[in-house]
């Protein structure tokens, strides 16, 4: 006769898994309105953006505006770029706090969540 220590494995790990996903998407909500900026240009050029990794503003110093076109597109890049690494950084911390404390082999699951990574 089979015991039911399995299945009740299984029903614990299901229920691991919904309290997760819960726990995850409490996350992502946060991490929509948690903010970093980065900037270029010593600040000359400054990009916010959010933990969904959504740029939500830029501003370019009036000054760049009379400067080479080229350089003042070179910075706004490095700027947004600047942002949205602080960004992934961000959400990987927060999700850390979901997803770290997962069984072996389970880790990885963290990185589902941020496929920018």
């Amino acid at each position: 006769m089979l015991g039911l220590g399995k299945l009740g494995d299984l029903n614990s790990l299901m229920k691991s898994a919904q309290e997760m996903q819960q726990k995850l998407a409490e996350v992502q909500e946060r991490l929509a309105d948690m903010t970093v900026v980065g900037d270029s240009g010593g600040g000359m050029v400054r990009v916010v953006a959010n933990g969904k990794q959504e740029i939500l503003s830029i501003d370019i110093d009036e000054s760049l505006f009379d400067d080479d076109r080229e350089m003042t597109q070179d910075l706004v890049v490095a700027a947004v770029n600047v942002a949205l690494t602080r960004a992934r950084e961000m959400a990987q911390r927060e999700m850390s706090t979901v997803v770290g404390n997962l069984p072996p082999g389970l880790g990885d699951l963290g990185n589902m969540m941020n496929p920018g990574a």
